[in-house]
C-alpha cells in the first residue's frame, strides 16, 4: 500500500484547509485509515481515524469539533477537513492504512496502522 498526501499549505489563524490522502491497491476499502501530525519537537500524535466503511470515526482531543474525517472507497481516498485553524495545528501531517481487514486495535492506536505516507507540511499563522 502506498499513500500520498496532499492539500497542506499556508493559511492564517482560524482558516480551512483539506488534506487528502490517496492509496495505492485494491485493499482500500477494507482497510482503517488514520491522520496523525507531528510537531517540530514533539511526538507523533492522533488526530483522526475511520473504519474501512466509514461508520467509525475518532478523533484527538485537539480535533474534536473541528475536523473531520471522511472517506471515498471509490476513489481510494481519505480526507482530513480542517476548519477554525490554530497555530498549535501547525504540523507535518501523515496519513496512515491499517491491514486490510484489521481492526484490532483503537483508530487512535498508532500500532493499529501498518503503512504511513510521506507528510504534507500544515503551517498556520497568527
Amino acid at each position: 500500500v502506498q499513500l500520498q498526501a496532499s492539500g497542506g499549505g499556508l493559511v492564517q489563524t482560524g482558516g480551512s484547509l483539506s488534506l487528502s490522502c490517496a492509496a495505492s491497491g485494491r485493499t482500500f476499502s477494507t482497510s482503517v485509515m488514520g491522520w496523525f501530525r507531528q510537531a517540530p519537537g514533539k511526538e507523533r500524535e492522533f488526530v483522526a481515524g475511520i473504519s474501512w466503511t466509514g461508520g467509525t470515526t475518532s478523533y484527538g482531543d485537539s480535533a474534536k469539533g473541528r475536523f473531520t474525517i471522511s472517506r471515498n472507497n471509490a476513489k481510494n481516498t481519505v480526507y482530513l477537513q480542517m476548519n477554525s485553524l490554530k497555530p498549535e495545528d501547525t504540523a507535518v501531517y501523515y496519513c496512515a492504512a491499517g491491514e486490510p481487514r484489521d481492526w484490532s486495535l483503537a483508530l487512535d492506536n498508532r500500532a493499529q496502522y501498518k503503512y504511513w505516507g510521506q507528510g504534507t507540511q500544515v503551517t498556520v499563522s497568527s
